[in-house]
């Protein structure tokens, strides 16, 4: 107890207090400073960042390729990015933004899915025996892939890592979307080293899952299943819905009325159903009319 005593006579309180004081002080004077500085030299973020992020999906995927939501909008508004880059976003949100922003609705305003421009697969002609990690990705880097055809899918899902709605999966050697599950956040299409997968409206019926640009006598050398650019759904189309561009058939899904004429001609079955009911309906046509 007296050597605590002795040691509390010792300290010097009036020097403690000072600098307790000074340490005080300057506290203060930093505060302010900051205050002051966080005041006049505060960068003012545009209200109308906040108004945009709202009206989108909230998804924060990335696949617009923005850190997030909040980075999309800041983008939309700095007017560095188009509103075609999310496809999440409804559209009456779509339009909603377009109105904050001032501008008009751009590109197309229906929902779409994502679709598979490729039903190779197996029936696809691999040029090598892919050995190592079985990623698409990885396998692009080794001669463009394991496929003679050269946009043939490998059916090795990259895509279906991607997917946060567990939408696609590989079956028969290439991927598959189901459209009930799918987003079309454009994640998988980022992903896809062939850039096979596509977006068409959700309205449609019928895509065409081939996107091979070689002519028939190549493609018949590679592959069961790919288009050999015979025209015929060119020419069964009655509302002249398709076309032939580089021996590609593309659908214009503004005139397509979804009558299935397209599929009944071609002799590779390479234009297909989105939804796996309309083409169970379709079978389930085929025989009555036979009869």
């Amino acid at each position: 107890m007296k050597a605590l005593l002795m040691i509390g006579r010792e300290i010097q309180w009036g020097n403690i207090g000072i600098a307790i004081a000074i340490i005080a002080g300057v506290s203060l004077v930093l505060a302010a400073l900051i205050l002051l500085i966080n005041r006049f030299c505060q960068v003012k973020e545009d209200p109308r960042i906040k108004e945009v992020t709202q009206c989108l999906a909230g998804a924060n995927c990335g696949a617009c390729g923005y850190p997030g939501c909040s980075g999309f909008a800041k983008a939309l508004v700095e007017g560095k990015a188009s509103l075609d880059s999310c496809g999440q976003t409804p559209t009456d949100k779509r339009i909603e933004i377009s109105n904050i922003l001032g501008i008009a609705v751009q590109g197309n305003t229906e929902p779409t899915v994502a679709v598979v421009a490729c039903c190779g697969g197996n029936k696809c002609r691999d040029k090598y025996e892919y050995q190592g990690y079985g990623n698409c990705v990885s396998q692009n880097l080794l001669a463009g892939g394991r496929k003679a055809c050269r946009v043939g899918c490998m059916g090795s899902g990259s895509c279906v890592d991607a997917c946060p709605y567990s939408a696609i999966q590989c079956s028969e050697g290439y991927a598959h979307v189901d459209p009930d599950l799918c987003r079309s956040c454009g994640l998988c299409i980022q992903t896809c080293p062939k850039k096979l997968i596509k977006r068409v409206p959700v309205s449609a019926k019928v895509y065409v899952a081939c996107s091979t640009e070689c002519r028939g006598k190549d493609v018949m050398s590679n592959c069961q299943a790919g288009c050999i650019a015979c025209g015929k759904c060119e020419r069964n189309c009655p509302s002249g819905a398709i076309h032939l561009v580089n021996n590609v058939p593309i659908i214009d899904y503004s005139k397509c009325t979804s009558c299935g004429k397209c599929l009944e001609g071609c002799p590779r079955k390479c234009i297909k159903y989105i939804h796996s009911q309309d083409a169970q309906a379709a079978s389930a046509e085929q025989p009555a009319q036979n009869a």
